[in-house]
């Protein structure tokens, strides 16, 4: 699939020259489907994606079954990705899941905390101190085994019990989550409310607090039209490292009004535009998208997806 040369590229000033995409469709994405994805057809979405030039990309989650039935085959999985030469992160509630990951060998870790208590309490059933205690050992033996440590923060932007969360609230579960020795940070927009100039202050406050912009990574729901938007804002911000599913797969299934996170596809064609550098085969990454909409039976999302397939029709 072709672009036919577009979009062109215009770079801005003091944006970043090179972007890691977190590629997070593989678990946030389809964890959030009705339907459950065969293990092999996962297998060759993420094997698709690292072709497409993708180097991090968010295989699964060890929670109990129970919980998140779509990610119930995660040992089943995880071994048949040994080959791939790409980081392949993977999430853990708590210890029971740190211990199965470690076990087949992944040493890219998450955890998964909370800004506020209503969503503290609706994800992990616990208080917000209450999770943060459970991960201090979770984080403290990954980094113990030679890990590497991703701290995601859910509701940094707006809670739909809460309504809008002070900046210092997030900041606080940030900074505990350092302090406990994650290595980088995930500042999640979980419903999809947050704008351009929350983004910068939250940015700023965290600076400001003692986190440095170089391990805060940033994600983006598309809830409003506001994903891209939030995006440059944190470039201009100087993050480098931008989390994105594959197609706008995905949403989060404790929180109803939270839509798709932003499409990877999308992402890449605004930073291609930007000449800002992400590795990615754009037109490779559209036609996994494609073929894994065919899975799932119906079309992508993605504004980029749906424009780029029809060019080929």
């Amino acid at each position: 699939m072709s672009a036919d040369g577009l979009p062109m590229v215009v770079p801005a000033q003091d944006l970043p020259a090179r972007v890691r995409i977190h590629e997070v469709g593989a678990r946030d994405g389809l964890q959030n489907e009705k339907m459950t994805v065969p293990t092999e057809v996962k297998a060759e979405f993420i094997r698709r994606l690292a072709g497409a030039g993708l180097t991090t990309i968010e295989a699964t989650s060890f929670v109990h079954p129970k919980w998140v039935p779509q990610l119930a085959d995660a040992e089943q999985l995880f071994p048949l990705l040994g080959d791939l030469d790409v980081e392949l992160p993977v999430l853990v509630p708590n210890q029971r899941g740190l211990d199965r990951a470690l076990a087949l060998g992944a040493r890219r870790i998450a955890v998964f905390a909370s800004a506020t208590e209503s969503f503290a309490k609706a994800n992990l059933n616990r208080t917000v101190d209450e999770s943060l205690a459970v991960f201090d050992p979770v984080v403290r033996q990954a980094k113990d085994a030679d890990g590497h440590v991703r701290g995601y923060v859910s509701m940094c932007f707006g809670d739909p019990w809460e309504g809008a969360v002070p900046l210092h609230q997030v900041a606080r579960v940030c900074k505990a989550l350092l302090d406990m020795g994650c290595d980088e940070l995930s500042l999640g927009d979980t419903i999809g409310v947050a704008t351009p100039g929350h983004v910068l202050e939250l940015l700023s406050l965290l600076n400001e607090e003692g986190v440095p912009t170089d391990v805060i990574g940033v994600h983006f729901h598309d809830t409003y039209g506001q994903a891209l938007a939030n995006t440059y804002a944190a470039l201009e911000h100087g993050v480098t490292t931008i989390d994105a599913s594959a197609g706008g797969l995905g949403g989060c299934p404790y929180a109803k009004s939270a839509t798709g996170n932003l499409a990877t596809e999308d992402l890449v064609w605004m930073l291609q535009g930007l000449g800002i550098d992400t590795g990615v085969d754009l037109g490779r990454l559209v036609a996994t998208s494609v073929w894994m909409a065919a899975h799932l039976g119906r079309p992508s999302p993605s504004r980029t997806v749906r424009a780029l397939s029809h060019k080929e029709q």
